[in-house]
Protein backbone atom coordinates (compact mmCIF):
# COMPACT_ATOMS: atom_id res chain seq x y z
CA UNK A 1 0.00 0.00 0.00
CA UNK A 2 1.22 3.15 -0.58
CA UNK A 3 2.25 5.55 2.01
CA UNK A 4 1.17 9.16 1.14
CA UNK A 5 2.53 12.54 2.80
CA UNK A 6 1.18 14.90 4.17
CA UNK A 7 -0.45 17.13 7.04
CA UNK A 8 -3.87 16.05 8.60
CA UNK A 9 -5.69 18.17 10.67
CA UNK A 10 -8.53 16.88 12.58
CA UNK A 11 -10.95 18.91 14.39
CA UNK A 12 -12.71 16.24 16.97
CA UNK A 13 -15.12 16.55 19.41
CA UNK A 14 -18.51 16.99 21.53
CA UNK A 15 -21.16 18.09 19.45
CA UNK A 16 -22.36 22.19 19.49
CA UNK A 17 -18.27 22.96 20.56
CA UNK A 18 -17.90 24.89 17.34
CA UNK A 19 -15.82 22.20 14.85
CA UNK A 20 -17.64 23.52 11.58
CA UNK A 21 -16.39 27.39 11.86
CA UNK A 22 -13.09 26.07 12.68
CA UNK A 23 -12.50 23.11 10.34
CA UNK A 24 -13.64 26.04 8.14
CA UNK A 25 -11.30 28.82 8.66
CA UNK A 26 -8.49 26.07 8.62
CA UNK A 27 -9.41 24.83 5.78
CA UNK A 28 -9.51 28.45 4.15
CA UNK A 29 -5.76 28.73 5.52
CA UNK A 30 -4.15 26.26 4.37
CA UNK A 31 -6.02 26.03 0.83
CA UNK A 32 -7.29 22.74 1.20
CA UNK A 33 -10.56 20.77 1.80
CA UNK A 34 -12.90 19.02 4.17
CA UNK A 35 -14.09 15.95 4.99
CA UNK A 36 -16.66 15.29 6.79
CA UNK A 37 -16.50 12.43 9.49
CA UNK A 38 -20.19 12.61 11.09
CA UNK A 39 -21.97 9.64 10.82
CA UNK A 40 -25.14 11.32 10.30
CA UNK A 41 -24.61 14.09 8.13
CA UNK A 42 -23.97 11.48 5.11
CA UNK A 43 -27.27 11.17 4.76
CA UNK A 44 -29.34 13.30 2.73
CA UNK A 45 -32.54 13.27 4.20
CA UNK A 46 -31.50 14.33 7.45
CA UNK A 47 -30.02 17.92 7.67
CA UNK A 48 -31.82 20.08 10.37
CA UNK A 49 -31.46 17.56 12.89
CA UNK A 50 -27.55 16.79 12.04
CA UNK A 51 -26.75 19.92 12.51
CA UNK A 52 -24.77 20.00 8.78
CA UNK A 53 -23.13 23.08 7.57
CA UNK A 54 -25.11 26.02 6.07
CA UNK A 55 -25.35 26.45 2.51
CA UNK A 56 -23.28 29.56 2.71
CA UNK A 57 -20.68 27.44 4.51
CA UNK A 58 -20.54 24.49 2.06
CA UNK A 59 -20.18 27.20 -0.69
CA UNK A 60 -16.67 28.77 1.26
CA UNK A 61 -14.85 25.39 1.34
CA UNK A 62 -15.30 21.97 -0.20
CA UNK A 63 -16.81 19.49 1.85
CA UNK A 64 -16.58 16.07 0.97
CA UNK A 65 -19.39 13.05 2.60
CA UNK A 66 -22.22 16.28 3.54
CA UNK A 67 -25.07 14.51 1.63
CA UNK A 68 -23.56 11.99 0.28
CA UNK A 69 -25.84 8.57 0.52
CA UNK A 70 -29.30 8.45 1.54
CA UNK A 71 -30.64 6.75 4.59
CA UNK A 72 -31.63 3.37 2.41
CA UNK A 73 -27.81 2.92 2.09
CA UNK A 74 -26.14 2.78 5.53
CA UNK A 75 -22.43 3.68 5.98
CA UNK A 76 -20.69 1.51 8.69
CA UNK A 77 -17.07 2.90 9.88
CA UNK A 78 -15.41 0.64 7.29
CA UNK A 79 -17.36 1.50 4.31
CA UNK A 80 -16.74 5.32 5.38
CA UNK A 81 -12.43 4.72 5.52
CA UNK A 82 -12.57 2.93 2.42
CA UNK A 83 -14.82 5.45 0.67
CA UNK A 84 -12.66 8.63 2.13
CA UNK A 85 -9.20 7.29 2.25
CA UNK A 86 -8.76 7.66 -1.36
CA UNK A 87 -10.25 11.59 -1.15
CA UNK A 88 -7.47 12.06 1.82
CA UNK A 89 -4.83 10.71 -0.36
CA UNK A 90 -5.47 12.90 -3.59
CA UNK A 91 -5.89 16.15 -1.18
CA UNK A 92 -2.71 14.87 0.36
CA UNK A 93 -1.23 14.74 -3.02
CA UNK A 94 -2.22 17.98 -4.51
CA UNK A 95 -2.64 20.49 -1.26
CA UNK A 96 -0.45 19.03 1.23
CA UNK A 97 -2.82 19.23 3.98
CA UNK A 98 -6.56 17.91 4.52
CA UNK A 99 -8.96 19.02 7.08
CA UNK A 100 -11.02 16.08 8.63
CA UNK A 101 -14.06 17.51 11.12
CA UNK A 102 -16.32 15.40 13.00
CA UNK A 103 -17.85 14.19 16.32
CA UNK A 104 -17.83 9.97 14.85
CA UNK A 105 -14.39 9.18 17.07
CA UNK A 106 -14.97 5.73 15.57
CA UNK A 107 -15.39 7.05 11.69
CA UNK A 108 -12.15 9.27 12.43
CA UNK A 109 -10.31 6.42 13.60
CA UNK A 110 -11.40 4.14 10.68
CA UNK A 111 -10.19 6.67 8.28
CA UNK A 112 -6.59 7.69 9.81
CA UNK A 113 -5.50 4.50 11.67
CA UNK A 114 -7.24 1.86 9.81
CA UNK A 115 -9.92 -1.02 11.08
CA UNK A 116 -8.49 -4.05 13.29
CA UNK A 117 -9.68 -7.43 11.69
CA UNK A 118 -12.02 -8.13 14.69
CA UNK A 119 -14.14 -11.61 14.21
CA UNK A 120 -17.26 -12.05 13.19
CA UNK A 121 -20.41 -14.53 13.19
CA UNK A 122 -23.89 -14.51 12.02
CA UNK A 123 -24.97 -16.98 14.26
CA UNK A 124 -23.87 -15.01 17.28
CA UNK A 125 -25.07 -12.08 15.68
CA UNK A 126 -28.19 -13.49 15.63
CA UNK A 127 -28.51 -14.79 18.68
CA UNK A 128 -27.60 -11.46 20.38
CA UNK A 129 -30.30 -9.88 17.88
CA UNK A 130 -33.05 -12.30 19.59
CA UNK A 131 -32.17 -11.47 23.13
CA UNK A 132 -32.47 -7.62 22.18
CA UNK A 133 -35.99 -8.76 20.53
CA UNK A 134 -36.71 -10.61 23.72
CA UNK A 135 -35.50 -8.80 26.55
CA UNK A 136 -35.05 -5.17 25.27
CA UNK A 137 -33.01 -2.51 25.38
CA UNK A 138 -32.20 -2.37 29.00
CA UNK A 139 -30.72 -6.24 28.92
CA UNK A 140 -28.15 -5.30 26.30
CA UNK A 141 -26.75 -2.08 27.99
CA UNK A 142 -26.42 -4.30 31.70
CA UNK A 143 -24.81 -7.22 29.76
CA UNK A 144 -22.47 -4.77 27.89
CA UNK A 145 -21.81 -2.66 31.36
CA UNK A 146 -20.56 -5.76 32.61
CA UNK A 147 -18.22 -7.08 30.20
CA UNK A 148 -16.84 -4.40 28.99
CA UNK A 149 -16.88 -1.00 30.85
CA UNK A 150 -14.69 1.40 28.81
CA UNK A 151 -16.69 0.49 25.97
CA UNK A 152 -19.94 1.24 27.49
CA UNK A 153 -18.63 4.79 28.38
CA UNK A 154 -18.02 5.31 25.08
CA UNK A 155 -20.95 3.69 22.68
CA UNK A 156 -24.41 5.45 21.99
CA UNK A 157 -25.97 2.82 24.29
CA UNK A 158 -29.63 3.69 22.61
CA UNK A 159 -27.94 2.08 19.56
CA UNK A 160 -28.41 -1.64 19.53
CA UNK A 161 -27.13 -2.22 16.48
CA UNK A 162 -23.46 -1.28 18.70
CA UNK A 163 -24.40 -2.80 21.84
CA UNK A 164 -25.00 -6.49 20.15
CA UNK A 165 -21.70 -5.80 17.88
CA UNK A 166 -19.65 -5.20 20.95
CA UNK A 167 -21.18 -8.24 22.97
CA UNK A 168 -20.79 -10.76 19.63
CA UNK A 169 -17.35 -9.95 19.41
CA UNK A 170 -16.63 -10.11 23.64
CA UNK A 171 -18.33 -13.54 22.79
CA UNK A 172 -16.17 -14.62 19.99
CA UNK A 173 -12.83 -13.58 22.13
CA UNK A 174 -13.67 -13.40 25.37
CA UNK A 175 -12.24 -10.35 25.41
CA UNK A 176 -13.45 -6.83 26.33
CA UNK A 177 -14.38 -5.14 22.45
CA UNK A 178 -12.55 -2.08 23.68
CA UNK A 179 -9.14 -3.70 23.67
CA UNK A 180 -9.53 -4.74 20.20
CA UNK A 181 -10.83 -1.13 18.80
CA UNK A 182 -6.63 -0.29 18.79
CA UNK A 183 -6.51 0.51 15.06
CA UNK A 184 -3.43 0.36 12.73
CA UNK A 185 -1.32 3.06 12.01
CA UNK A 186 -1.03 2.94 8.34
CA UNK A 187 -0.02 6.12 7.42
CA UNK A 188 3.22 8.09 6.90
CA UNK A 189 1.22 11.51 6.65
CA UNK A 190 1.64 14.00 10.28
CA UNK A 191 -1.88 14.46 12.30
CA UNK A 192 -2.41 17.26 14.08
CA UNK A 193 -5.78 16.76 16.91
CA UNK A 194 -7.66 19.44 18.21
CA UNK A 195 -10.69 19.90 20.76
CA UNK A 196 -12.54 22.63 21.56
CA UNK A 197 -12.39 23.24 25.17
CA UNK A 198 -15.69 24.61 26.78
CA UNK A 199 -16.87 24.23 29.94
CA UNK A 200 -19.31 21.48 30.68
CA UNK A 201 -22.11 24.14 31.97
CA UNK A 202 -21.43 26.34 29.06
CA UNK A 203 -21.11 23.22 26.10
CA UNK A 204 -24.74 22.17 28.02
CA UNK A 205 -26.28 25.38 27.64
CA UNK A 206 -24.92 25.41 23.78
CA UNK A 207 -26.37 22.51 23.48
CA UNK A 208 -29.99 23.32 24.80
CA UNK A 209 -29.62 26.49 22.39
CA UNK A 210 -28.71 24.02 19.58
CA UNK A 211 -32.13 22.28 19.49
CA UNK A 212 -34.28 25.30 20.07
CA UNK A 213 -32.77 26.65 17.36
CA UNK A 214 -33.03 23.39 15.05
CA UNK A 215 -36.92 23.20 16.07
CA UNK A 216 -37.22 26.89 14.96
CA UNK A 217 -35.65 25.39 11.62
CA UNK A 218 -38.08 23.15 11.22
CA UNK A 219 -36.94 19.74 13.07
CA UNK A 220 -40.56 18.69 14.04
CA UNK A 221 -41.69 19.10 10.54
CA UNK A 222 -37.98 17.06 9.32
CA UNK A 223 -38.78 14.15 11.20
CA UNK A 224 -42.17 13.91 10.84
CA UNK A 225 -41.45 13.28 6.89
CA UNK A 226 -39.34 10.30 8.25
CA UNK A 227 -41.91 8.99 10.24
CA UNK A 228 -42.81 6.47 8.11
CA UNK A 229 -39.19 5.13 7.26
CA UNK A 230 -38.22 5.13 11.17
CA UNK A 231 -37.43 1.49 11.23
CA UNK A 232 -34.21 2.51 9.30
CA UNK A 233 -31.17 1.89 11.16
CA UNK A 234 -29.95 6.00 10.07
CA UNK A 235 -32.62 7.14 11.96
CA UNK A 236 -32.34 5.63 15.26
CA UNK A 237 -30.77 9.42 16.08
CA UNK A 238 -30.87 11.63 18.56
CA UNK A 239 -33.62 14.42 17.59
CA UNK A 240 -35.93 12.11 15.42
CA UNK A 241 -36.39 8.70 17.45
CA UNK A 242 -37.91 10.79 20.14
CA UNK A 243 -40.51 12.56 18.22
CA UNK A 244 -40.96 9.01 16.23
CA UNK A 245 -42.08 7.90 19.97
CA UNK A 246 -43.93 11.11 20.82
CA UNK A 247 -46.13 10.18 17.45
CA UNK A 248 -46.40 6.71 18.48
CA UNK A 249 -48.18 8.21 21.30
CA UNK A 250 -45.45 7.00 24.04
CA UNK A 251 -44.01 10.33 25.56
CA UNK A 252 -45.93 14.33 25.20
CA UNK A 253 -44.55 16.71 22.53
CA UNK A 254 -42.55 18.37 26.07
CA UNK A 255 -41.31 15.24 26.63
CA UNK A 256 -39.67 14.52 23.56
CA UNK A 257 -38.28 17.94 22.95
CA UNK A 258 -36.96 18.04 26.89
CA UNK A 259 -35.15 14.25 26.06
CA UNK A 260 -33.55 15.78 22.93
CA UNK A 261 -32.00 17.89 24.99
CA UNK A 262 -30.86 14.99 27.43
CA UNK A 263 -29.80 12.23 25.34
CA UNK A 264 -27.72 15.32 22.84
CA UNK A 265 -25.73 16.47 26.79
CA UNK A 266 -25.65 12.02 27.38
CA UNK A 267 -24.17 12.02 23.45
CA UNK A 268 -21.74 15.06 24.31
CA UNK A 269 -20.46 13.25 27.56
CA UNK A 270 -19.83 10.39 25.47
CA UNK A 271 -17.67 11.80 22.71
CA UNK A 272 -15.55 13.39 25.44
CA UNK A 273 -15.07 10.01 26.80
CA UNK A 274 -13.38 8.82 23.67
CA UNK A 275 -11.40 12.15 23.31
CA UNK A 276 -9.21 10.70 26.19
CA UNK A 277 -7.58 8.09 24.63
CA UNK A 278 -5.44 10.56 22.27
CA UNK A 279 -2.49 11.58 23.79
CA UNK A 280 -2.01 13.67 20.73
CA UNK A 281 -5.03 16.09 21.37
CA UNK A 282 -4.82 19.53 21.50
CA UNK A 283 -7.25 21.92 23.48
CA UNK A 284 -8.31 25.11 22.07
CA UNK A 285 -9.44 27.52 25.12
CA UNK A 286 -12.85 29.15 23.71
CA UNK A 287 -12.27 31.72 25.83
CA UNK A 288 -9.05 33.13 25.14
CA UNK A 289 -8.60 36.15 23.80
CA UNK A 290 -6.97 34.45 21.12
CA UNK A 291 -9.29 33.41 18.07
CA UNK A 292 -9.26 30.02 17.93
CA UNK A 293 -7.51 30.07 14.60
CA UNK A 294 -4.78 31.79 15.98
CA UNK A 295 -4.52 29.49 19.22
CA UNK A 296 -3.81 27.09 16.04
CA UNK A 297 -1.22 29.02 14.32
CA UNK A 298 0.69 29.25 17.33
CA UNK A 299 0.91 25.31 17.78
CA UNK A 300 1.73 25.61 14.33
CA UNK A 301 4.71 27.88 15.11
CA UNK A 302 6.08 24.80 17.17
CA UNK A 303 6.04 22.44 14.98
CA UNK A 304 7.12 24.35 11.90
CA UNK A 305 4.02 24.14 9.94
Amino acid sequence: MEKVEGRVFIVQGPTASGKTSLAIDLAKELNTEIISADSRQFYREMSIGTAKPTDDELRQVTHHFIHSHSIQEEVSASQFAAQAKPILDQLLKEKGSAVIVGGSGMFIDALTFGLDDIPHDPMVQEKWNKLFENEGLDFLQQQLREKDAVYFGQVDIHNPVRLIRALEVIELTGKPYSSLRQGNVKHAYHIQRYCIDWKRDDLYARIDQRVDMMIAEGLFEEAKSLFAQRHIKALNTVGYSEFFSYWENNCTYEEALSKIKQHTRNYAKRQLTWMKRYSDLISLNPYDSNSLIDQVKAEWKKVGV
